[in-house]
């Protein structure tokens, strides 16, 4: 028989109360590594913010990364694609990953903006890595639904019994770039008043149109509000459009493709030369401008050129986890990323383009090519 000293006696005893106090009774079958496993750790914060165009997809990309990667917990935000960077650049917020609907935004309001804490600008690359093209979307709600067609649109979406869906031009890429088609518009039907039978009286302060002899600017003013009478119907950003279509408050409204796809809308589908996809219409794509005439933007001169529609996305110098948020826009850009976004009909760049490649995360630079117009 063993007799242990009584400091030992008294620590069995107190052992014995602490596991029974918690509803526990020792295991000698036990591992030190199984009781491991058994206390929780700490997941790593992974703050997304993208395009509202980008939520179904980017959701299912959020729960395949999360079962790959369960140590990170990634938070995912959708706005208006200048208001997912106004997060970052006004509001100083510190988000990992920023994607947006065009990457013209990130060089334009990154690039020459810097983090007050550190001098360094707020974005020194991005990858373009998607594109999408724009259609114009209804339900068998809306009116006219039955007659609505690729040639006679216009005429319809002009008659005053009809409400017309748009997202904010200030907040919204997909607001400014139908303000676009419809510009491009006066030309393929060879109406020089469609622009201006479409949006004059509509707001308080005009949205306004000049010509020049090879191109054409619109102007967005700073406080840009609906008349009570206006059969357009203002949003910040494009996606919140779609429960208003299906409710029928709305009849028509310009969506992406790949939206009205994956919530199974109706659409018309706009000839190349207008639906800003295709790479042979650039140079006409490229003869509208709009410019957001913004106060909050003095110091930067927010004026957009047509273009065949990109996706960009980037880390900014303030992300507070960039090798996870790096381990992520691998994770878009690979094998299974991409399968969820082409089964989300939303096309993407093979390779993807990279801007200022030399800046690129080193894990990031094998899934891209350097952008050649750069």
């Amino acid at each position: 028989m063993v007799v242990y000293p009584m400091r030992h006696q008294i620590f069995h005893v107190l052992l014995i109360c602490v596991l029974l106090a918690h509803g526990c009774a020792p295991n000698p079958s036990s591992s030190a590594e199984d009781a491991a496993t058994e206390i929780p750790t700490k997941r790593t914060p992974l703050v997304v913010f993208c395009a509202g165009s980008l939520i179904i997809p980017f959701d299912e990309i959020v729960k395949a990364f999360e079962e790959k990667y369960p140590q990170i917990d990634v938070q995912n935000e959708c706005h208006g694609s200048i208001q997912v960077i106004r997060h970052v650049t006004d509001i100083h917020e510190e988000i990992d990953v920023v994607a947006t609907a065009d990457h013209a935004l990130i060089p334009m309001l990154m690039y020459d903006t810097n983090n007050p804490e550190s001098g360094l600008p707020y974005a020194s690359w991005y990858i373009r890595f998607a594109t999408n093209q724009l259609a114009l979307t209804y339900t068998e709600r809306s009116k006219y639904a039955d007659e609505i067609n690729a040639q006679n649109w216009i005429d319809i979406l002009a008659r005053p019994d009809v409400r017309i869906g748009l997202s904010d031009p200030r907040f919204d890429a997909s607001g400014y770039r139908t303000l676009m088609i419809f510009a491009l518009a006066e030309d393929y039907f060879d109406q020089k008043k469609l622009f201006s039978g479409m949006f004059n009286d509509q707001f308080t302060a005009p949205v306004t149109l000049f010509y020049d002899d090879d191109s054409t600017l619109i102007t967005v003013p700073e406080v840009l509000e609906t008349r009570a009478e206006s059969n357009i119907v203002l949003r910040g950003a494009s996606i919140q459009l779609i429960a208003l279509l299906q409710s029928g408050d709305l009849d028509y409204a310009f969506e992406y493709v790949s939206v009205a796809k994956q919530h199974n809308l109706s659409m018309v589908i706009l000839p190349d030369a207008l639906n800003m996809s295709s790479e042979e219409y650039i140079p006409d794509y490229s003869r509208v401008r709009v410019l957001l005439d913004f106060q909050r933007f003095a110091r930067i001169k927010p004026e957009f050129s047509g273009e065949r529609i990109g996706y960009g996305i980037t880390i900014p110098s303030n992300a507070l986890h960039p090798e996870e948020a790096a381990t992520f826009i691998a994770f878009l850009l690979e094998q299974e990323g991409r399968k969820i976004m082409e089964e989300n009909f939303h096309p993407l760049f093979n390779p993807p383009v990279a801007n200022h490649y030399e800046n690129l995360p080193p894990s990031l630079q094998t899934l891209c090519i350097p952008d050649p117009d750069q």
